[in-house]
C-alpha cells in the first residue's frame, strides 16, 4: 500500500465544492447573519436596548414587511408582555425569561426569499400530536392572520 493510500485509506472524499451550490458554504446574507448573532450575543442588553434594537431593523425593511412587522410588535408585546422583545440573527424576535427566543419575524428581503415568515422556535409550547407547523408565511397581515397569530403566540408562551 501506498503512502498516499495510507493515509486516505477509510476516510471518505472530499468532494469539490462548485460555486452556486449547496455545497460552496454560505452566502454573503447567511454570513452576514452570523455575524449579527455574535455580535447580539457579546452584547448583554437591557429590555428597552432590544426593543431599540429590534425597532431599528423594522425601520430598515421595505414595504410592505416593515408594516407587518409593526404590527406583529404590537401583537406579541399585547399578547405576551412578558417576552423581551430583541434582535436574533438581525431579526426581530422575542424571548422569554430564560432568554430563549419563542417567535421571530423574517422580512423576505432578508434571504431573498419571495415571502416574509413568522415563526416559532422549540421552546414555544406549540405541540399538537406528532407534528405541527413552526412557521408561516405571510405575503400580507390582515384580521384574519392576527386573530390567528394572537392565537399562536398566546398558545407558544403557555
Amino acid at each position: 500500500m501506498s503512502t498516499t493510500t495510507k493515509k486516505t485509506a477509510g476516510k471518505p472524499a472530499k468532494k469539490a465544492a462548485t460555486k452556486g451550490t449547496a455545497s460552496a458554504g454560505f452566502n454573503a446574507a447567511e454570513k452576514e447573519a452570523m455575524k449579527e448573532r455574535a455580535r447580539e450575543l457579546k452584547a448583554e442588553k437591557t429590555r428597552a436596548e432590544g426593543e431599540a434594537d429590534l425597532l431599528s431593523k423594522v425601520a430598515a425593511m421595505q414595504e410592505p414587511d416593515r408594516a407587518m412587522a409593526k404590527r406583529l410588535h404590537a401583537i406579541v408585546t399585547s399578547v405576551a408582555p412578558g417576552l423581551m422583545p430583541k434582535t436574533w440573527y438581525g431579526m426581530p424576535a422575542y424571548a422569554n425569561k430564560d432568554g430563549k427566543i419563542i417567535c421571530f419575524f423574517r422580512d423576505a428581503k432578508k434571504f431573498g426569499d419571495r415571502y416574509a415568515t413568522f415563526g416559532f422556535n422549540d421552546a414555544a409550547m406549540l405541540d399538537d400530536g406528532e407534528m405541527w407547523p413552526t412557521s408561516y408565511a405571510l405575503k400580507s397581515l390582515g384580521d384574519a392572520e392576527e386573530k390567528k397569530i394572537r392565537a399562536l403566540v398566546k398558545k407558544a408562551v403557555g
